[in-house]
């Protein structure tokens, strides 16, 4: 095949992905983008041709500086997904949150009152928590927090940072994962998952001032809990969304109900993934560490203003825009 029947052949797409360059190149998108990636390898399989068999300086110049532009924008692709994901945790995530901060709040309540209900009731009457634990539960409790320090009894239990921390992740997403999926249930199973947590975190707490040390217990839950908790609130939100979704479903279908609200949960559910990812990181590999009691309270505070304060400020310039 010689040049002219080489360039006659291929010129027409040729045309169409410079065409494309200069659309990305102008920030618009082009219709055809899915394409984008096979038109690169064909233009770059030519410009081998062109060079292989000396088609002239012209034309491999010309393929070249296509293969330069196209890996540009192929690159910048790459580039835009940690943009993204980076924009989602300091603008998108914080904002989506503050636009529906009543739906955490309806989850607070739903935590927060069991928690302290039972924890006021096992005053009065502490088979009330016994109820909720059972005997293995409560045992549990016992032999971790027993003693003036956690650290060994979860040294024998997991035996290194790492598969505590795998554990926390396995059982806090399991957690969140239910939480979410309650949501289905016109949001009853999500609310039913968020009491439920409540009364079992509240139970455990009036049995460890019971039968326990509370000071290793608060020394070990502190650094990680406002993270731990927040991100189960945070999956409450997401549920909620799926369940007021099917409940106001308008003049749509309940299947396009269903699709609609999922896609307005997404930025809690990945929120709630990052939040709890976070607090696993800390549980395993801070809070069963032996540091003294107010560096751990210290770090525990700073958490806590951290969150109030990303929740609170980050993303406010694009809201005031």
């Amino acid at each position: 095949m010689n040049r002219q029947t080489f360039e006659s052949l291929h010129q027409e797409r040729w045309n169409a992905f410079e065409t494309m360059l200069d659309e990305l190149d102008g920030k618009n998108p082009p219709e055809q983008s899915a394409q984008f990636p096979a038109m690169f390898r064909q233009v770059c399989s030519d410009l081998s041709l062109a060079q292989q068999r000396m088609y002239g300086l012209r034309l491999c110049e010309r393929l070249n500086v296509m293969v330069i532009r196209g890996h540009k924008h192929l690159y910048r692709s790459s580039a835009r997904l940690g943009e993204g994901i980076l924009r989602f945790i300091a603008v998108d995530f914080p904002r989506a949150f503050r636009k529906d901060i009543k739906l955490f709040w309806i989850n607070c309540v739903f935590f927060f009152i069991p928690l302290a209900g039972i924890i006021l009731g096992s005053m009065i009457e502490p088979r009330w928590s016994h109820a909720l634990l059972g005997t293995e539960q409560m045992s549990q409790l016992q032999s971790m927090y027993g003693s003036d320090s956690p650290v060994e009894h979860l040294r024998e239990q997991f035996g290194s940072n790492f598969m505590m921390f795998a554990f926390y992740i396995m059982n806090n997403i399991g957690i969140d994962f239910r939480i979410f999926a309650g949501g289905i249930l016109c949001g009853v199973g999500t609310l039913f998952f968020i009491v439920f947590n409540g009364l079992f975190f509240g139970a455990a707490t009036a049995y460890i001032h019971e039968a326990a040390n509370p000071e290793s217990f608060y020394n070990f839950i502190c650094g990680h809990a406002s993270v731990e908790i927040m991100g189960m609130l945070v999956a409450g939100m997401a549920g909620l969304h799926v369940g007021l979704g099917i409940l106001y479903s308008g003049r749509r279908g309940r299947k396009q109900a269903l699709l609609d609200a999922g896609k307005r949960s997404i930025p809690f559910l990945y929120g709630a993934a990052l939040l709890t990812f976070l607090a696993a990181i800390i549980e395993g590999f801070w809070s069963a560490q032996p540091v003294a009691a107010p560096v751990k309270y210290t770090v525990a505070t700073f958490w806590f203003v951290a969150l109030v304060a990303y929740f609170t400020f980050a993303g406010r310039q694009e809201d005031e825009a």
